[in-house]
């Protein structure tokens, strides 16, 4: 399991048009749905059901909101960054600018976890976090967020 597998880079996007959570949510099934081909309806009742039993905001502006869906066949990433930080209930009460937002099929068990677990890792790097902030280019985010994987790789 590796971020290159779950992350396309038209997967990753800077958004400025959104001003809350709800929002996001929106955006997120909007974007799964051109990028995945997922269904948008579906994929935003998911992704707020699943916040509905707890905010996936993980601290320090970061958020991990994440979904099983029917008829996914593996688990697939979207990565979004906020010009404007929004509130999403974060664990630190801080507003949120970094989503890392992963789909997995109904019955991915491990796969699920496994991928959480990496995006996790990748996201408490602070710097990492850092360079995604101070860029806005969709390739140089892809990469920032890619490149620690390729780095172990070689």
């Amino acid at each position: 399991m590796d971020i290159l597998g779950l992350l396309k880079p038209n997967a990753v996007k800077v958004v400025s048009t959104v001003s809350s959570k709800k929002m996001l949510l929106h955006t997120l099934a909007d974007l799964s749905a051109q990028v995945h081909d997922l269904d948008a309806e579906s994929t935003l009742r998911a992704l707020q059901d699943r916040e509905a039993l707890g905010p996936t905001g993980v601290g320090h502006g970061v958020a991990l909101p994440h979904a099983r869906l029917a008829g996914l066949d593996e688990v697939k990433a979207i990565f979004i960054r906020l010009e404007k930080p929004v509130d999403f209930g974060a664990v630190d009460r801080q507003p949120v600018d970094l989503f890392f937002c992963l789909f997995a099929p109904e019955d991915a068990g491990v796969e699920h976890l496994k991928a959480l677990a990496l995006v996790s890792r990748t996201m408490r790097d602070a710097g990492i976090c850092a360079k995604l902030r101070a860029n806005t280019e969709q390739d140089t985010l892809y990469t920032i967020i890619t490149e620690t994987q390729r780095l172990q790789a070689a």
